[in-house]
């Protein structure tokens, strides 16, 4: 499966998401900014809160975002609705590179993926690279009909926060 998904308001960096073989999903999309400021946007708990959930869902938010972006460090993100009952997603960083790639564990299920992300410089724009690795042909499927739906808006997002933070 090969999707390409057009950004809204007919972004110039569409986003291809992409399923490869029976485990993984590939997303890329290329953004107008250099590899570190991407990877900022990334690691930096206060402006990752302002791209990651999706508009479009309304009434979920960020309630808290702990990112200790390093090899061995931890993540937790947990969501509410407003009420006392929260979503938390949490893991830790495998491999960081700053400016270059995160690998990241994603430990709240038995089906977690581990997601890497690579910043590729393209002559002061960004290659971002997206790709998850499930333990199962299942937990990819599930994924696809969730979380993976979400990726191309919080792309566009992210790309909607990068043209208004800079370098």
């Amino acid at each position: 499966m090969t999707e390409q998904v057009d950004s809204a308001f007919g972004a110039q960096n569409p986003t291809s998401v992409e399923r490869r073989g029976d485990r993984e999903l590939l997303v890329t999309r290329t953004f107008d900014a250099p590899p570190s400021t991407v990877y900022k946007a990334w690691g930096q708990p206060e402006l990752f809160r302002r791209w990651w959930v999706p508009k479009t869902v309304s009434g979920i938010s960020l309630v808290s975002c702990e990112l200790d972006v390093r090899t061995g460090g931890k993540y937790r993100l947990e969501f509410g609705a407003g009420g006392s009952d929260t979503m938390a997603f949490y893991g830790k960083y495998l491999e960081v590179v700053p400016n270059e790639r995160i690998v990241w564990t994603n430990d709240e299920g038995e089906e977690g993926a581990i997601t890497t992300v690579t910043f590729k410089d393209q002559g002061g724009r960004t290659l971002l690279t997206f790709q998850e690795v499930y333990p199962s042909k299942e937990a990819l499927e599930e994924a696809l009909q969730g979380s993976a739906v979400a990726l191309p808006e919080q792309l566009e997002q992210l790309d909607e926060l990068l043209s208004s933070i800079g370098e």
